[in-house]
């Protein structure tokens, strides 16, 4: 029963009282008629005081109860995510289908917030992610925290033409820009393609390696992801969680 019916009922069940006229009374306010016979419709002011009292206590404590339960229901709401907070960390699905050798996608994609780098590599690139590069902080991606398992490999991904990296720089958060083509830049003259950031000169390799002495302390990191079919990808789950 809600507070509302529980007022109502009280009211109906409530008591009555007899309103006294004027010839009930004469002069003086005394009673008419003797004094020794009582009155049957007479007030009884100590069980009219009883009921009024257990009356507005119950009324009090019914109306009560619906503002608890009221207040709580948008607390309890409040506990669940709203559709954005759940959409920001849901895994996207990434075409792939017209990314040519030696490009990174474009427009860049988004997950949770952070820019995805999809490459596809020329195989002349491959061969030189291969190589020894004594240049590189940490070559063999030793640091297990910046990549999945499937992607601790001289290429950094689960295919070696395919790299997909967060592209966020591990120094202080900036978004490196990606120069792919072997030639000579303003910040390196032996330059063998990968991202350049700009804002304090960190380096990384077509892997996402970082070059040794420049202030990024790791590579870029590598998120969860799968392919679905050869053209398309899911970033934020991988084939364990999928």
């Amino acid at each position: 029963m809600t507070g509302l019916a529980v007022v109502k009922s009280l009211f109906s069940t409530g008591w009555s009282t007899r309103a006294v006229s004027s010839s009930d009374s004469v002069a003086g306010g005394a009673p008419s008629g003797a004094d020794t016979e009582p009155q049957p419709n007479s007030i009884d002011k100590s069980g009219f005081n009883k009921q009024r009292r257990y009356f507005l206590i119950g009324a009090s404590a019914a109306v009560g109860g619906v503002g608890v339960v009221g207040a709580a229901v948008p607390f309890v709401a409040s506990w669940s995510p709203s559709a954005k907070a759940r959409a920001a960390g849901a895994p996207i699905t990434i075409d792939i289908s017209k990314l040519r050798p030696g490009e990174m996608l474009g427009p860049t994609p988004a997950w949770r917030g952070q820019p995805i780098f999809v490459l596809n590599r020329q195989a002349e690139t491959i061969e030189q992610l291969e190589e020894p590069n004594s240049e590189l902080a940490d070559p063999d991606s030793s640091n297990t925290d910046m990549q999945p398992e499937y992607a601790q490999n001289p290429w950094r991904s689960q295919r070696p033409e395919i790299g997909v990296y967060i592209g966020l720089c591990t120094h202080l958060g900036c978004s490196p820009k990606f120069y792919g083509e072997v030639k000579p830049e303003p910040f390196a003259a032996d330059w063998q393609g990968g991202f350049f950031c700009p804002c304090h000169g960190s380096r990384f390799d077509m892997a996402g390696r970082v070059v040794s002495g420049v202030p990024a302390p790791d590579n870029l990191p590598v998120p969860p992801y799968r392919f679905v079919s050869d053209t398309v990808l899911v970033i934020g789950e991988d084939e364990g969680t999928a």
